[in-house]
């Protein structure tokens, strides 16, 4: 069995994949940066870690492989048992596991689990297509060096009797291109102005003709109920919450009705939550927005209704 496949699908939609009685993969957003030193874009990410102290099981991975392979719960919970049993007598030979895409486990010399990610793999379904890559630095001292040393070999002078009769012989026609600035500036300045009191007198008319308007179709409209019919307030209940006790899933839509319909006889605030992408009508015994109450419900189903319930968690809009 490739468990590395199983959990490489699931860190794309979620940010914990744990091995029961083995540990937990990790992922952590972190933004997009340049490392300023060897001029290189690196795009937004999730960072992978391991955690060995989290080994219980919570159903997530089980319930996949019980899902893709189409085999019942229990037989892919022994599965994941006997594939943990074997990872760690490879682990203990002092052999290094390798998780394509995801990375390497080795033990150390205390027995502990140490892990090296694999760095070129992005699980951030956002940052698709976007990969490293590297820029030129801009040297902005090259123009500036050549023109220093173009006036060491051809020094360039300026006599002061030659800029005073420059600077005389420009004097008239920058007042007369003053005087020509001012006059344009009031100029526009006074067709602006008479522009937007236009605008603003036909906006104003126009929005009395569409209130006159208005008024003759209401007039026209009004009538009067004798014996109006009494309101009727309905209330419904809005299950909100990413984490979902599934019930089963159906590939004929009937079938998952008759489900909702018994499991709320029993009391459960069942409900559909979609078709999967394998085309089935998922039916849930009720949904939650705190982990912790989920398991809790999870635990009392299988102890009571039904052994191969199993937890989903998924955002529903």
């Amino acid at each position: 069995m490739h468990i590395e496949t199983y959990i490489s699908d699931l860190l794309y939609r979620y940010d914990c994949v744990t091995i029961p009685e083995f540990g937990a993969f990790l992922t952590k957003r972190v933004s997009a940066r340049i490392d300023q030193s060897n001029h290189t874009f690196f795009p937004p990410k999730k960072v992978i870690s391991f955690n060995e102290q989290l080994q219980h099981n919570d159903g997530l991975l089980a319930s996949y492989i019980a899902d893709v392979e189409n085999i019942p719960y229990e037989i892919a919970v022994q599965k994941i048992s006997k594939h943990v049993k074997s990872i760690k007598s490879f682990l203990a030979e002092g052999e290094t596991l390798n998780f394509n895409t995801i990375g390497d486990l080795v033990l150390n010399s205390d027995g502990r689990i140490l892990f090296e990610p694999i760095y070129n793999s992005n699980y951030l379904t956002e940052a698709f297509g976007l990969t490293e890559f590297k820029t030129t630095s801009v040297n902005r001292e090259v123009y500036g060096q050549q023109v220093e040393s173009l006036e060491d070999v051809i020094p360039i002078g300026i006599t002061p009797e030659r800029r005073i009769t420059n600077e005389t012989n420009k004097k008239p026609y920058l007042k007369y291109a003053a005087v020509a600035l001012i006059a344009l500036s009031v100029g526009g300045f006074a067709v602006s102005s008479f522009y937007n009191s236009q605008v603003e007198t036909h906006n104003q008319l126009a929005q009395e003709e569409a209130n006159e308007q208005l008024d003759v179709k209401v007039q026209q409209a009004t009538f009067v109920i004798e014996n109006p019919l009494p309101a009727a307030t309905l209330n419904v209940e809005k299950q909100q919450g990413k984490y979902h006790i599934i019930a089963g899933a159906f590939r004929v839509e009937e079938n998952s009705d008759k489900k909702v319909e018994q499991l709320q006889e029993l009391g459960f605030k069942a409900r559909k939550i979609g078709v999967n992408k394998y085309g089935l009508h998922e039916v849930v015994y009720s949904s939650y927005e705190n982990g912790s109450d989920a398991l809790m419900a999870l635990r009392d189903i299988r102890q009571n209704y039904n052994k191969e319930a199993w937890m989903l968690v998924r955002e529903i809009h």
